[in-house]
């Protein structure tokens, strides 16, 4: 395999999305496909599909095409999934609860352990068969729990500091659902995710849509 350092972000975000189509597959007992049917499912050029995998190390054989679940499950590795990742969530309002709650955890390798706040109203509180903690015993936790991944669901203006104090006790991957950008040192791997990024998008699209028509 070669080098994950030198595949492309471009080409690592689609990774999920291989995934989860070849998930599908799995689950219709579709035991091999072509790159040329793949694509058509996907709407990415079979090139496109043969040149991601190839970062990889190619998986697929010449007039045979792709064994879905051998694919499926090396994708899997690539992202770590087989490992599985111990996660926490800072910030249980609506959108952290969601997230606790969601079923796709557990099945893509994601292991929650903790979920944290500072409303008064929410700690001691459950959610996912979880107790809500005091935020304020962030750094206890860390120290006897070994995380590897952050989520922040929390304001803008607590973003950083909290992001912080995670970094320090030795997580190294943080997914931000504020609207900060963090500035932390290089070696932690951090996702935005802004929810409204996709809508405005979608709200330029269909005035295309209305202006073409």
């Amino acid at each position: 395999m070669n080098d994950v350092k030198k595949v492309p972000d471009v080409v690592i975000k689609r990774l999920p999305r291989y995934y989860r189509y070849l998930g599908d597959l799995l689950n219709q007992d579709i035991k091999r496909i072509s790159s040329g049917a793949l694509s058509l499912r996907m709407h990415v050029t079979a090139s496109q599909i043969r040149q991601d995998f190839n970062y990889f190390g190619g998986f697929g054989q010449q007039g045979y095409g792709y064994n879905v679940e051998f694919l499926y499950n090396e994708i899997g590795k690539i992202l770590g999934l087989d490992e599985g990742d111990s996660t926490i969530i800072v910030g249980a309002g609506n959108l952290g609860r969601a997230l606790a709650c969601h079923s796709g955890f557990e099945r893509r390798g994601f292991r929650l352990v903790g979920i944290f706040d500072s409303n008064p109203d929410v700690i001691g509180t459950e959610i996912a068969g979880l107790q809500v903690l005091d935020i304020c015993y962030l750094e206890d936790f860390l120290s006897k729990i070994k995380v590897d991944i952050g989520i922040l669901t929390v304001p803008k203006a607590a973003v950083q500091k909290i992001a912080e104090r995670i970094v320090k006790c030795g997580v190294k991957g943080l997914l931000n659902f504020s609207y900060a950008e963090l500035n932390l040192s290089q070696d932690v791997a951090v996702e935005n995710v802004h929810i409204s990024d996709p809508m405005m998008t979608l709200s330029y699209r269909i005035r295309r849509i209305g202006n073409e028509q």
